[in-house]
């Protein structure tokens, strides 16, 4: 089971990444969505510090402020706005740049 240490407000905590869907950045803080977690988790981390640190293999970069769990992909629209529909009924958006990586270039 992998695990991630991020520092929140209550200190540093471990998190399974098999419960992250997926990871927003916003300027120099990003939101933690999770599986099992009513409300995202908001952390002093840029988005690049997760990719970085989270296997390449299950979160992918779909475009720069979002990394996805591809556990939780559903669906690859393959219109000419490609994205990715999770299972939680979010749809993130695939920037035309990233889409050939996920053999979605329509």
């Amino acid at each position: 089971m992998e695990t991630i240490c991020i520092a929140t407000k209550k200190g540093v905590e471990l998190y399974k990444t098999s419960n992250i869907i997926r990871i927003q950045g916003m300027s120099n803080y990003c939101k933690i969505y999770f599986a099992d977690k009513r409300y995202p988790l908001t952390v002093a981390k840029v988005l690049h510090w997760f990719e970085e640190h989270l296997p390449a293999e299950v979160f992918w970069r779909t475009h720069k402020t979002h990394l996805v769990n591809n556990s939780f992909v559903q669906k690859m629209n393959t219109t000419s706005k490609p994205y990715l529909l999770l299972s939680n009924g979010e749809t993130i958006a695939v920037s035309r740049r990233r889409a050939p990586l996920f053999k979605i270039a329509g």
